[in-house]
């Protein structure tokens, strides 16, 4: 089986995963008590940082309604599959650094569900990010007879 027989349903399941994302971070703000904590910062810092997380949310929401919804088109081979596969392996990949090197996860309780909360997801960035870069590489890089053949 080749890259591209593997890669459309880790499309899909990576679209599932971060429409499931998107839905379980709607309880990242009471869980961590974001009103209580931004209540000490003036206006425009609190309003620019709810704007900031809903566009973090509407991201991961509609990579993964793109991703469930259409995983043959972001196989394509046209540059545009190309270029949103890429924007997404980016995305995550940036996503992974940050957690790994700016994250300070000091204030979370010591749990063994918040570790393994933060394991898994630390594993579903790197997972996400190898899937798209995979697919970023099949639709730029890799020979593809189906969509050159098209082409000429």
């Amino acid at each position: 089986m080749n890259l591209e027989a593997w890669l459309q349903p880790l499309i899909w399941l990576a679209g599932v995963g971060q429409i499931a994302l998107a839905l379980a971070s709607l309880a990242i703000p009471r869980q961590l008590g974001w009103r209580l904590k931004l209540a000490g910062m003036s206006p425009l810092l609190r309003q620019m940082f709810w704007v900031y997380a809903a566009y973090i949310l509407g991201t991961n929401l509609a990579f993964g309604l793109v991703s469930a919804l259409a995983p043959a088109s972001l196989l394509d081979g046209s540059p545009l599959a190309a270029a949103v596969c890429t924007f997404i392996a980016i995305y995550w990949l940036s996503r992974v650094v940050v957690q790994w090197t700016y994250f300070d996860l000091t204030e979370l309780p010591r749990s063994r569900f918040n570790t393994f909360a933060r394991v898994s997801l630390e594993l579903a960035f790197v997972a996400l990010t190898v899937v798209y870069a995979a697919a970023a590489y099949t639709n730029g890089c890799a020979p593809r007879a189906d969509f050159h053949a098209d082409r000429r």
